[in-house]
Formats: structure tokens, sequence, C-alpha cells
């Protein structure tokens, strides 16, 4: 393991799960990553491992079968599987913002009935909060739950699903203004619905359709998708928590934990990005000399290792708030801002340093400089994230005149 991006404060039983985790992405991702991305094939042997592991179970309660492990310890071992192939860390990241919610927000019965089986990865989570005219504005949305006696009918498109087609449930943000006389706040009016659903691609279950793959320019391997609900009938105890009204405040949870797992992949890209710079600048030789020793590469690969510590610091930090009990929106907001931003610039430092080669598909910084645009409007745009920053900002340094 390169030096960079160290944790200090680790317990034995941290440091033995990452080690763990990095073995086996050293031994069972990174070598086939690439071929699985450019052929854009589910890694269901990778998944099949992960499972093994435990690591779809990592943060959920030992009393549900999980191993109840920290924020920061998840983050972890998203930025190590990040670091071999980003799409996995997304087919975790999904499962884990579900088990998370169910957890924090659920009844006892639903976390009896779900989270035994998402730790043992029988269950897979998915979850969504967009639709094809939303974009930021989560207020806009237009799906809709009514009710119906004891259940729920539920119509509307989302979109930009991780795991749309392979995961059996999904957590789902819909407009229900039943008990919420008009001129509610929309972010009032809100509530998040429990789906289980088949997996697959088609009518996965009456009234629920998932159409297919939406096609990427990277983050293959994964499945993104639509989900169109058409008289979708849902029983009342599929409403998280039990009550409606509270899906914006649940979703957000679940997003704010989300950004320092997004903060995560971008610090394993950039990681695995600048391994890749820091090898190839030692092997090509130009001018009689390795290009590494060419003062103009030793500048791009020290600002290149300045970046990926940074961005692993702030992820650790937000992650050890969040784990603090304390609020950490704009520690998260922070951190998955300039993970981001960072990634992409030490991918194309190091997709540069690779020169002409580094625009071929043999090499693996093609496929990385593909995947990290994703990092940039996943869990929230850069956009979005300052304007997080700056309203927290000014609630803390508020002008008292």
């Amino acid at each position: 393991m390169a030096r960079l991006a160290q944790t200090a404060g680790l317990t034995d039983i941290q440091q033995e799960i990452l080690s763990t985790v990095r073995d086996f992405v050293d031994k069972e991702i990174i070598p086939v990553a690439t071929e699985l991305e450019h052929r854009d094939e589910y890694p269901q042997q990778i998944v099949d491992g992960l499972k093994e592991l435990g690591l779809f179970g990592l943060m959920i309660p030992e009393e549900y079968g999980g191993l109840g492990e920290s924020l920061l310890t998840y983050a972890l071992c998203v930025e190590e599987i990040a670091r071999g192939w980003m799409s996995v860390s997304g087919i975790i990241n999904t499962h884990f913002i579900v088990a998370y919610m169910l957890k924090q927000h659920g009844t006892q019965e639903q976390k009896e009935h779900f989270l035994p089986r998402m730790a043992a990865g029988d269950v897979r989570g998915a979850f969504s909060m967009s639709e094809p005219g939303l974009g930021s504005d989560v207020s806009a949305i237009t799906s809709k739950a009514v009710k119906d006696g004891d259940e729920y009918v539920l119509n509307g498109q989302k979109m930009w699903l991780t795991n749309g087609g392979t995961s059996t449930l999904v957590a789902v943000l819909v407009r229900s203004d039943e008990g919420h006389p008009e001129g509610t706040a929309p972010h009032k009016s809100m509530t998040t619905f429990l789906i289980e659903k088949e997996p697959g691609f088609g009518e996965v279950r009456p009234g629920l359709t998932i159409p297919g793959k939406i096609d990427k320019m990277g983050y293959k391997g994964v499945d993104t998708t639509e989900l169109i609900m058409d008289g979708l009938r849902l029983p009342a105890d599929r409403v998280l928590g039990g009550v409606t009204g509270r899906g914006f405040y649940q979703m957000m949870d679940g997003v704010e934990v989300g950004r320092v797992n997004v903060a995560a992949r971008g610090c394993g890209v950039a990681q695995r990005a600048f391994e890749l710079g820091v090898r190839y600048a030692q092997q090509r030789h130009t001018f009689g000399k390795p290009i590494a020793q060419h003062q103009a590469i030793q500048f791009k690969l020290a600002e290149m290792a300045t970046k990926v510590e940074a961005a692993h610091a702030m992820m650790v930090n937000a992650a050890r708030k969040k784990d603090s009990g304390e609020r950490n929106d704009l520690e998260a907001g922070m951190a998955k801002y300039l993970a981001s931003e960072y990634c992409k610039e030490v991918v194309e430092d190091a997709f540069r340093i690779h020169g002409g080669y580094g625009f071929s598909k043999e090499y693996e910084i093609e496929r990385l400089y593909r995947e990290a645009p994703m990092l940039l409007i996943g869990e929230g745009t850069a956009e979005i994230q300052k304007m997080i920053i700056g309203r927290r900002l000014l609630e803390e340094y508020r002008f008292q005149g």
C-alpha cells in the first residue's frame, strides 16, 4: 500500500477490516475491472465476494446480523473499493443508504423485516429522489401517492436509480398530500415508501416497471435505470417510519452520509490515478531519462499527491463528525465538493502523464478518465454543495449588528 492517505487512530479491528478489503481489491477487482467495464458487465463474482466478506452489513447493527461498524470504517472501505473500480462502490453505496435510513427512521417491524436480510446481502437496496425534469430541485417532485383505504396508490416516473435492476428493495420519495393542507411547504408533504420487487427489467411487480439500463459514458457495470409507477399499490406499513410527511428529512439524512461515501469514492479513484501516474512516470523515458526526473513531472506528481492527502483528510473528518452524533452537513458538503473536484484534477494529470497512451483503452487511466466526472454530480452537484456550505457558514458566522 502506498504511503498516501493513511488514517491515524484506527482500532485493530478497523485496520484488520481495511487490510482484508485492500487485499480483496488488489486480487479480485483491479485485475478484471477494466475488462468488465469495457463490456459493461455486472460484476457478479466480485459482488458475491463482498457478500462473503460481510460488507453489505458493515454498518447494520449486530442485533440485525450486521457488523455494527462506524461510518468512518465504511467510508475507508469504500475508498479502497473505488480504488479498484468505482462502479463496485456504487453497488454498495445505495444499499448502504437504504439500510442507514431504515436503521435511523424505520419502525421496529420494518427493521426486523429488512435489516437481517440486507446484512446478509440477500436483499439489495436502491433509492430514488430524482425525476426526468427535476435535476437538483427536489421540491418539484411530481410523483405522487394517494391513500385508498388501507393502501396507497403510487404514480410517477423516477430517474437515475443506481442498482435499479439488480435491487430488490427501493426507497422512493414521492408527494403525499394526505393529511397536509393546501399551502404546506413542499418538503413537508413528501413521504418515503419502501418498495419490494423482483430483480430484473420490465414489469418487476404489478404497477412497477424498470425499463432497462441507461447507457452511460462511464460508471459502467452497475445498472442505472428509470423507475415507472403506474397504479402501484402498497400497504400503509411500507411508509418508512410509519408516518407520512417525513420523507424529505429521511432522504436528506441518507444523502448526507451518501456524500461522505462519494467523497470516499473520489479519494479512492484519485489514489489509483496517482498510483498509475507515478508508476508510469518512472517507466517512460524521454531525452535519455525517466520522465519522473523532469522537474515538470515532479511538480505535477507533488500537486497530485497533495490533493489526494487533502481530500482524504476532509473525508475522514466528515465521517468522524457524523459518527460523533453531531450535525455534519457542512463537513460532508465540503468533503464531497473538494474530493470530487480534486479527483477530476488528479485523474486528468495522470492522463496527461501517460501522454498518447492515456487515450488508449489498453491503459487503466482511460477508464478512470471517464469515471471521474460522475462524482461531480452524484449526491448533489458542486453548485449544490457550495450552496449548502455557504448557508451553513452564514449560520455559524452570523453577524450580530
